[in-house]
């Protein structure tokens, strides 16, 4: 999801997408632990989202203190 579409979003929609993100996160690190195939590139996609999500959060947080 690009950074565009997530500013669209409230704040309880964003907390939602990074509980999702992480869980998957962790999902992938247990597939590797335990010897399963897991593409590499998906560790470093799932945390460009992860980092994508918290700062779009805290770009709203920012403007919310503004006001």
């Amino acid at each position: 999801m690009s950074a565009k579409e997530l500013r669209g979003k409230k704040a309880a929609d964003l907390q939602g997408e990074l509980i999702k993100l992480r869980r998957e996160q962790f999902s992938l690190r247990m597939q590797a632990a335990s010897g399963q195939t897991v593409k590499s590139s998906d560790f470093g996609k799932v945390k460009r989202s992860i980092a994508r999500v918290k700062t779009v959060m805290s770009e709203q947080a920012r403007a919310g203190a503004k006001k």
